[in-house]
């Protein structure tokens, strides 16, 4: 996540966690793009952040949970895609994502 004024960081990896995906929206006109991103904790459940990113960089509606399994964050990914289609047309696919630290430097260049 960029370290700027307009941006937060949306969620924080703690020593032994990993991040587990990035989902993202094709861009919606006056809306922006909705993302989803998700980590493995040490004790093997998934939490996950859903949130839009507006043109302006800024994050807003933001939804955390916990999930305990791959098949359950596959029913949220389902749910959540299911809605942005029935809404506005679009899905989330895989994305490339950025981690950073706390002082922006870059930590990996995967895509998941």
């Amino acid at each position: 996540m960029k370290n700027n004024a307009s941006q937060i960081a949306v969620m924080s990896l703690e020593e032994g966690e990993d991040i587990f995906a990035g989902r993202v929206t094709p861009h919606i006109p006056q809306v922006g793009i909705y993302k989803l991103l998700a980590k493995k904790k040490k004790d093997g459940t998934i939490e996950w952040a859903h949130f839009v990113q507006r043109d302006n960089g800024l994050k807003e509606k933001v939804m955390r949970g916990t999930v305990n399994t791959l098949e359950e964050f596959d029913i949220l990914n389902d749910v959540v895609n299911s809605n942005l289609q029935k809404i506005f047309g679009v899905t989330m696919q895989p994305a490339e994502y950025d981690v950073r630290t706390l002082d922006g430097k870059k930590v990996s260049d995967t895509i998941h």
